[in-house]
């Protein structure tokens, strides 16, 4: 099919949109580890992180989807554990959802227990590139389960591409203001590493075949992020109470 006939075939561009969308949807997760782990970093080093990591998922995706042929083959067992049959692709999935469980574990443990700076915003990585392998990890695991959507979804590597473009472009634009409402609202910080462990311990049932619906892990996401989001409201117009108070009070009397 030549590149007119795919900008023509409606079909085509209905798989564009659906794949985008989920694409963009499957990007959340990411969205939060990066947000959460550039927080370590020096201010001035925060948004080259933010781009580092969202250009290493891009060309992750991208390479993968070169060799689409050889990624199919992932799927394919490679030895078997009593009754659980582990391709590449469960290894991946495995490593990466243990890591999400042992990374999103201690950035709680830290902050429970107050091993934080004195901003609270935790102790810095000793350089960008602690960070930025880090995220490389997880774009790495991130990606796998990107592109096996895509496969699913998508017939033309060309709508595959532009998809993912547009997602990692999406995730671009939402990076900078997620990170910076974590920053501002530290009890989200808890909300987003919890977030972790609950995508870790899916990606490690789904290393097992245990397939949890992805629709409930994003409800149950989207509602923790709602009441938190209510909390964040009810905090505000407590503290512009407490001012209000304050400045109305008359002075006490020595």
């Amino acid at each position: 099919m030549t590149f007119v006939e795919l900008l023509t075939d409606p079909q085509v561009w209905a798989s564009f949109l659906a794949l985008s969308a989920m694409e963009i949807v499957l990007g959340i997760d990411n969205v939060v580890f990066i947000s959460v782990m550039v927080q370590r970093l020096p201010p001035e080093q925060q948004l080259t992180a933010r781009r580092i990591g969202l250009t290493l998922a891009l060309v992750f995706r991208v390479v993968m989807l070169g060799f689409l042929t050889w990624f199919i083959h992932m799927t394919t067992p490679i030895f078997t554990v009593g009754e659980y049959a582990f391709s590449w692709r469960d290894l991946v999935l495995l490593a990466g959802g243990l890591f999400l469980l042992v990374k999103g574990t201690r950035e709680i443990h830290e902050g429970i227990e107050g091993t934080y700076d004195g901003n609270g915003s935790g102790p810095l990585v000793t350089t960008m590139t602690a960070a930025v392998v880090q995220i490389a990890v997880i774009d790495l695991v991130f990606s796998v389960d990107s592109i096996i959507t895509a496969v699913g979804m998508a017939d033309h590597i060309e709508v595959m591409i532009a998809a993912v473009v547009v997602a990692i472009a999406v995730m671009y634009v939402a990076s900078g203001p997620v990170a910076a409402f974590i920053e501002r609202h530290p009890t989200t910080k808890m909300l987003a590493l919890s977030f972790l462990l609950l995508i870790g311990a899916a990606l490690v049932a789904d290393a097992f075949h245990f397939h949890i619906p992805r629709g409930y892990i994003y409800f149950a996401m989207a509602f923790s992020a709602g009441v938190e989001f209510v909390n964040v409201l009810a905090s505000r117009r407590g503290r512009k109470g407490d001012a209000a108070d304050s400045g109305t009070r008359p002075p006490s009397k020595e």
